[in-house]
């Protein structure tokens, strides 16, 4: 017999290992470096966990493994595969 335990609330830094981890198709233990390495992830979830949605932020957005990880007001997460923009002053050789 398999238990299975269910988090009713899950934090927000969780949400985006876990998007990240099956866009890579790796268990969110397997990501390397720690996500924390991009972003304090105590903090990012401190922000969100407030009741007073008109006091967070807007939108937070930081870049992990070649992507960039955007998230609303309402703590939704988007994950996109990161596109370096060359600037019109540098060339490629």
């Amino acid at each position: 017999m398999t238990t299975v335990i269910v988090q009713t609330t899950q934090s927000l830094s969780l949400k985006i290992v876990e998007k990240i981890a099956k866009r890579e198709g790796v268990q969110p233990e397997e990501l390397k470096p720690p996500i924390h390495s991009a972003i304090d992830t105590d903090a990012l979830d401190s922000l969100y966990q407030s009741s007073d949605s008109d006091r967070g932020p807007s939108k937070v957005e930081f870049r992990y493994k070649g992507y960039t990880v955007i998230v609303d007001r309402a703590g939704d997460v988007d994950v996109e595969k990161h596109v370096a923009s060359l600037e019109p002053d540098k060339t490629v050789a």
